[in-house]
C-alpha cells in the first residue's frame, strides 16, 4: 500500500480513539463540542445522513457509528464501515450489527481497498478536519471515496474549520490545542477551499454552514 506524506500524522490523530475514549465520544463529540464550541445541531447532521445515506452505503471514519445508527436507515441496509482505527471498526460495528456490515482497515488519503463504483452512498463525517495537510491536499480523500461511488450516487460529510467561518473564543483556543496535540489538523482549513475543491469534483453539490461547521453534500458525476 503507498504511504502518505503524512503518515505519521494520520496515525497519531487516530491513535486517540481507544475503548475507554470511544466510550465517552458521544457525550464529549455530540452534546458538548458540537453544541457550545462548534455550534452545529446535531439534529441537522442526522438530517443529512436521512437525505443521503442509500441502501448500500460506504462510511469513512467511522468514529462511534453514531449518526447511521440514529438516521432513518433502510432495514436491510448494509454497510461498510472504512477507518484506519481498529477500536473504532469494532466498537461502530457492534454498534451497527443489526445490519449487514462489513469492515475494512483503510487510510482515506490513499486509494481505498474497495471496488469502485460499487456504493449508493458514502459519507465521510468529522473527518477531513482531522487530516494533516491542506485542504487542498486533504481532498484527496474526496477522490478515494467517490471512486467507490457508483455516477449519480451521494458523497456527504460535515468538518470543522478555522477560517470563512464563524469561530468562538473558546472554539479558537480548543482548536489551538488539538492541532498542537495532533488530534485535529484544520488550522488553516477555509470555507473557500473547501467550497473550491468541492466544485473542481461535483457540478451537484451544496454546502451549509453551521457555527463553524460545514456540511457538504454531493453527487458524483
Amino acid at each position: 500500500m503507498p504511504t502518505s506524506p503524512h503518515s505519521d500524522q494520520v496515525h497519531a490523530g487516530q491513535a486517540l480513539y481507544r475503548p475507554w475514549t470511544l466510550a465517552m465520544y458521544d457525550m464529549v463529540a455530540f452534546r458538548f463540542n458540537c453544541r457550545f464550541l462548534f455550534r452545529v445541531p446535531v439534529s441537522e447532521v442526522v438530517a443529512m445522513f436521512d437525505r443521503n445515506v442509500s441502501p448500500n452505503h460506504l462510511d469513512v471514519g467511522v468514529g462511534t457509528g453514531y449518526f447511521l445508527d440514529n438516521c432513518r436507515t433502510a432495514p436491510q441496509q448494509a454497510i461498510t464501515l472504512a477507518d484506519l482505527n481498529e477500536h473504532s471498526l469494532r466498537h461502530a460495528a457492534r454498534r451497527l450489527a443489526r445490519f449487514e456490515v462489513d469492515t475494512v482497515r483503510a487510510n482515506a488519503l490513499e486509494p481505498l481497498p474497495l471496488p469502485k463504483a460499487a456504493f449508493g452512498s458514502a459519507s465521510m463525517n468529522f473527518l477531513l478536519h482531522c487530516m494533516p495537510g491542506t485542504i487542498r491536499q486533504k481532498a484527496e480523500a474526496l477522490d478515494h471515496v467517490a471512486a467507490c461511488v457508483r455516477p449519480g450516487g451521494r458523497v456527504f460529510g460535515a468538518t470543522v474549520l478555522s477560517r470563512g467561518v464563524p469561530v468562538g473564543a473558546a472554539a479558537r483556543v480548543a482548536f489551538s490545542a488539538w492541532n498542537w496535540r495532533g488530534v485535529m489538523h484544520n488550522s488553516e482549513d477555509d470555507l473557500a477551499d473547501l467550497r473550491t475543491e468541492l466544485a473542481a469534483r461535483f457540478p451537484i453539490h451544496k454546502v451549509s454552514v453551521h457555527g463553524c461547521a460545514a456540511l457538504f453534500e454531493a453527487e458524483v458525476p
